[in-house]
């Protein structure tokens, strides 16, 4: 088929075949700057690909514009927006691609629902400050926020179209005498400053779209564009018709002045303090059930309240909110887009343990979340007591089961497996189970403790509840939780624990190594190389490691710890920014990562002593993956669900599966599936061989609708069963046999 062109902007005047490698296959709308046609990759990849009007595509500044766009959307965070898979600004007709996600804009829900409940705005709000806060994070300002901008996606808001962001420190400034925006949801400065507009202004933007939400219409009402513009300087919003719960916080979004505005962890630190400020229950479809019967009625379960009547995307039609308006003239009213720009932020990683927010989930776009550890993960207990009650599980006998929230809380357990029990941990409390059926084993209360930082880990022997805020150490029996020791926790800006050792980095860069066993420290001293090292440790290998990136990113200095003795085993520099992510009989693996852009690039294997690392660059670049490795294969999981098999030997991507999922936990895997959590408290399961999603368990969401999760951690495998934490405070686990019948 020839492309089909026309003179004019409209959208069936511009219908080309292709933008790069994807086929166009019909129109999702048309703005006044281009297309956003629905398009499919090479191997049935839905996508949404903006090209733009042959017009424009000859203006230097607009495709100057259109770069910075695109750079924008690529360091936005993949949670609240949608990934850039590809994009070519230097084509004939400048195109972006980025992943479809089903949902209307929020101006096409108002226009066809009318004005949201109190619930709905309370996690609309919660869920874009949660956007910006991101967004700002990485330095960019979006200055168009809209209800056209805001894609109401299954899993939550999504901010797209960055087309006027700009970096906060970027040299392209707003021309004299030219504003760029939308007014009714511009924000004053961006009248009366243009050239100093920051993080603020997307704050006034946001009260200005919970009015529209809540009312239909914006704070600053008129006709005239000019008469809004002298609103929103001089006069007061009006509010009426905003639920009394959140116009207090909608007129703080609305202040005059940039500095009297919340910033998003302030909106977030209200909400949650709002009854029901966040809602986790998502549409999930049913689970594959063991009923013989293909006609099974499937299980209905909860819609979200922000989700579209349809799963499909409604075509562009009118719009609720005026146009984007440049000085001096009015512009021409265009469709409201639906289509998403985003991608890749990573801001330079600190390189140490860290903690990713959850959202809620859907079955189009599951929400994982990464969990700032490393995963503990042993193929059996290394203590020789006999295993107690309940903690022998065969497949013959085996069922799935699940318990419920040891401590009461809601929140994540975290776990792990080690002595014949899953060890696990909630605020204030850390548990034993049985493998076997989930029997509470025992329990230990750990006082004044609200926040745990990751699993329990054994080590000497001992069970050791690691927490960041405790001020009390203790090494727990196994078998009865009991302390057999206890001390003060030495001051501290990270920890870890590796083998029988515990490891303590102090603020001045000091590193104290306390016996897990006795809790007696053993050494304290500086590490060469290292101002203030952030240790990790890979199960089954005896070494602690610390890496420090260089301030230009060119090259990472690796040092590998004796963690008995505190003495430097070997130490390398090598090219990049690196990460590890595992160590297998002594060979590391690491993750490249973009100084400029904080993306992964490429996986590595080095061998100490070689002094070359064997490199593979992944066929595009992605977004704080996590990964493992089983044999030559490394598994990596991106932020926006990109789930990908990469074989080191034979130097290639062997397989791909998007999971539309935007965060996922750490990969596991026995070598023939490949595991994964889900923010919902799901374990998905994928073949090693063909990179097929096989089976995924039932959600487990929070009844609470007012908690966020912070952490969701991997899998647990050991004697042949996988085993996670769900929102909902429980334990369970799952046979690996077949997890089609999951």
């Amino acid at each position: 088929m020839a492309p089909q062109r026309n003179a004019g902007a409209g959208a069936e005047a511009e219908l080309p075949e292709y933008a790069g490698h994807y086929r166009l296959e019909s129109c999702l709308g048309s703005g006044g700057m281009g297309v956003v046609h629905l398009a499919r990759s090479t191997s049935g990849m839905k996508l949404a690909v903006k090209v733009i009007h042959a017009e424009f595509a000859r203006d230097r500044e607009f495709r100057g514009r259109f770069r910075q766009e695109i750079a924008a959307a690529r360091k936005v965070s993949g949670a609240f927006t949608a990934p850039v898979v590809d994009a070519d600004p230097k084509a004939e007709r400048p195109w972006m691609a980025t992943l479809y996600i089903p949902g209307p804009t929020l101006s096409e829900h108002v226009k066809r629902n009318g004005s949201m409940s109190s619930e709905q705005l309370r996690r609309l709000m919660a869920g874009l400050a949660e956007a910006l806060r991101d967004i700002h994070r990485v330095g960019v300002v979006h200055r168009d926020l809209k209800p056209s901008n805001v894609l109401l996606a299954e899993d939550g808001p999504k901010v797209i179209d960055f087309g006027i962001s700009r970096p906060k420190d970027s040299e392209l400034r707003t021309e004299t005498g030219k504003l760029i925006g939308t007014p009714p949801f511009m924000a004053p400065e961006q009248f009366r400053r243009p050239r100093e507009v920051g993080p603020a202004a997307d704050i006034f933007a946001l009260g200005s779209l919970l009015v529209h939400a809540a009312t239909g219409r914006g704070p600053f009402d008129s006709d005239s564009p000019y008469v809004v513009a002298y609103q929103v300087v001089h006069d007061e919003p009006d509010l009426a018709g905003v639920p009394p719960s959140l116009a207090p916080l909608v007129l703080r979004c609305l202040a005059k002045e940039p500095e009297d505005r919340p910033t998003p962890d302030e909106l977030m630190r209200e909400l949650r303090s709002v009854a029901a400020a966040y809602d986790t229950q998502a549409f999930i479809p049913a689970q594959r059930t063991n009923e013989t019967s293909a006609e099974a009625e499937p299980e209905p379960q909860p819609e979200p309240d922000l989700r579209p009547e349809s799963g499909s995307r409604p075509q562009s039609g009118s719009r609720t909110e005026p146009e984007p308006l440049e000085s001096g003239k009015r512009t021409e009213g265009r469709p409201g887009k639906s289509w998403m720009p985003r991608n890749p932020r990573n801001p330079r990683k600190p390189w140490k343990p860290w903690v990713r927010w959850a959202v809620p989930a859907g079955a189009a776009s599951a929400l994982l979340v990464a969990g700032g550890f490393t995963v503990v993960q042993l193929t059996g207990g290394d203590d020789p007591a006999p295993r107690s009650r309940g903690t022998e599980a065969t497949s013959a006998a085996f069922e799935p089961w699940e318990t419920p929230t040891v401590s009461g809380k809601p929140s994540v357990p975290q776990c792990s497996y080690g002595a014949g029990k899953l060890l696990c941990a909630q605020p204030g409390t850390v548990f034993a189970l049985a493998p076997s059926d989930g029997t509470v084993l025992w329990r230990h209360r750990v006082a004044g403790t609200d926040f745990r930082s990751e699993p329990p880990a054994l080590s000497g022997g001992l069970v050791q509840p690691l927490t960041e805020q405790d001020t009390r150490l203790a090494g727990l029996d196994p078998e009865s939780g009991t302390a057999r020791w206890e001390r003060a926790t030495p001051e501290h800006t990270g920890m870890r624990a590796v083998g029988g050792m515990l490891l303590f980095t102090s603020a001045d860069g000091t590193v104290t190594g306390v016996d897990g066993a006795t809790g007696r420290t053993e050494w304290s001293r500086r590490m060469p190389g290292q101002d203030r090292p952030y240790f990790t440790s890979f199960a089954g290998d005896p070494l602690a490691y610390a890496n420090h990136v260089s301030d230009d990113g060119t090259s990472t200095l690796v040092t590998a710890v004796d963690p008995s003795t505190g003495e430097v085993r070997w130490q390398e520099r090598l090219e990049g920014a690196l990460e590890p992510f595992a160590v297998r009989q002594g060979v590391l693996y690491f993750q490249a990562v973009d100084a400029a852009s904080g993306d992964t690039t490429a996986v590595l294997r080095f061998t100490p002593g070689t002094r070359k690392p064997l490199r593979v660059d992944l066929p595009v670049p992605r977004q704080d993956p996590l990964a493992t490795v089983r044999g030559s294969t490394v598994y990596l999981l991106s932020r926006g669900g990109a789930l990908e098999a990469v074989d080191l030997d034979r130097r290639e991507r062997i397989w791909s599966l998007e999971t539309s999922v935007s965060r996922g936990s750490a990969p596991v895997t026995d070598g023939r599936f490949v595991y994964v959590t889900a923010a919902d408290g799901r374990i998905l399961a994928v073949d090693v061989q063909e990179g097929l999603l096989v089976g995924q368990t039932p959600p487990r969401l929070s009844a609470k609708a007012d908690w966020i999760a912070t952490e969701v951690p991997a899998p647990v495998l050991a004697e042949g069963f996988v085993y996670g934490g769900a929102p909902n405070g429980s334990v369970f686990a799952a046979d690996t046999r077949d997890p089609s019948r999951w």
